[in-house]
């Protein structure tokens, strides 16, 4: 069974309207933003969503001329308390396991971390041994209905 969920990264030009371009795609589909981090530059920004449908979200948006990549990355659902996302995150750094980066949401009234690794085996050993849940694709098209 795959550990990961499918992230859609896409090059924006730092200018009004780019951001609106690319829901708008989403929207005439019908598939559904469930998370959006952008990080920006002067000239441009990088945004990483989640969508309920990424398979189909990637077709619309290469239809409509969007340059879009897809990666793989984890989804962790945590209990909503504090502190739980430092707990978790302390296992990685006691395995030498570095986080490039990582955005959170809130979701089935739990916190979700999505993040990459730098070892994806390690990290679902992690996992397991530490009996964290994760998401799937197919769990984020029940957030989309």
């Amino acid at each position: 069974m795959k550990q990961t969920i499918s992230q859609l990264s896409i090059f924006l030009e730092n200018r009004r309207g780019a951001l609106s371009t690319i829901l708008d795609v989403l929207q005439t589909a019908r598939i559904q933003l469930i998370s959006c981090t952008i990080a920006d530059t002067s000239e441009y920004g990088i945004c990483r969503m989640i969508c309920s449908e990424p398979v189909r979200a990637v077709a619309a948006l290469k239809e409509a001329g969007i340059a879009v990549a897809v990666s793989d990355v984890f989804a962790l659902l945590l209990e909503n308390q504090p502190g739980r996302a430092a707990r978790v995150l302390r296992y990685f750094s006691a395995e030498q396991i570095n986080i490039p980066y990582l955005y959170s949401f809130l979701a089935f009234g739990k916190s979700i971390l999505v993040f990459r690794t730098d070892d994806f085996e390690k990290s679902v050993e992690i996992f397991r041994e530490h009996d964290l849940k994760y998401l799937t694709d197919e769990d984020l098209l029940k957030l989309g209905e």
